[in-house]
């Protein structure tokens, strides 16, 4: 996926301000695809000298000022459904906590239980928002999704929805498996003893983090009744 497609994607649901695009971008995929405001704009620009979107000044404000307007043509739809037809280019892993992990040995004091720590942390929050943008797809709370489902018929609404808590439900499993094979780091720590084993129960949450059987994990998408049982912004 690049930044382009993720664009087209967004402005298929209808037109948008620049300034609304970046937001509904970091309030949606920007969840899967990150991209700063300085990314986006001139992203934009392009797209329409190439004739992937059109443009159009708005009214802004009281005095006069306007605003531009995007919108996709029919080469941009052309090109949206041209990246989801393609077959996605792997790369080859690039995973710094895992190297670093693989050469722990280096770590001064502390500094290895520190890192695994960090890395709990950040999959936790990535775990808790995925979790809130299933809760807001399953409900229709999702601004965004309330302007997809505005363009498309009605009879494609649970397909629409149940893609995107499948990419969703993808990024939460994941999140905990990394927060699991940190853990498993902590133990290792402790086991080995020395200068950097942690402190406490490594068996037990180090950083203070809810992980699964918190009571808010979802159902495995694969079992009987589970979220993927029957197919998922």
């Amino acid at each position: 996926m690049s930044l382009r497609s993720a664009l087209l994607a967004l402005l298929s649901s209808g037109p948008m301000t620049g300034y609304d695009l970046a937001r509904q971008f970091s309030a949606s995929v920007g969840h899967v695809w990150h991209a700063p405001d300085s990314q986006i704009y001139p992203e934009l620009r392009k797209m329409l000298a190439e004739g992937l979107l059109s443009s159009r000044p708005v009214p802004w404000g009281t005095r006069g000022a306007t605003k531009t307007e995007y919108a996709i043509t029919p080469a941009g739809e052309q090109a949206l459904r041209a990246w989801q037809d393609r077959p996605l280019g792997y790369v080859r892993e690039r995973d710094p906590a895992h190297l670093k992990a693989a050469y722990f040995e280096w770590a001064g004091p502390g500094a290895a239980a520190a890192q695994l720590r960090a890395h709990i942390d950040h999959y936790d929050q990535q775990r808790r928002q995925a979790l809130a943008q299933i809760e807001e797809l399953e409900q229709r709370t999702s601004p965004t999704l309330a302007r997809r489902l505005a363009v498309p018929r009605p009879e494609d609404e649970e397909r629409i929805v149940r893609f995107k808590v499948f990419a969703y439900e993808g990024q939460a499993a994941r999140a905990e498996q990394e927060i699991a094979w940190a853990r498993r780091g902590l133990r290792l720590l402790a086991e080995l003893g020395g200068p950097d084993a942690p402190g406490g129960d490594p068996a037990e949450d180090p950083a203070g983090t809810s992980t699964p059987g918190d009571g808010t994990e979802r159902p495995d998408a694969t079992a009987p009744g589970g979220p993927g049982a029957a197919g998922g912004h």
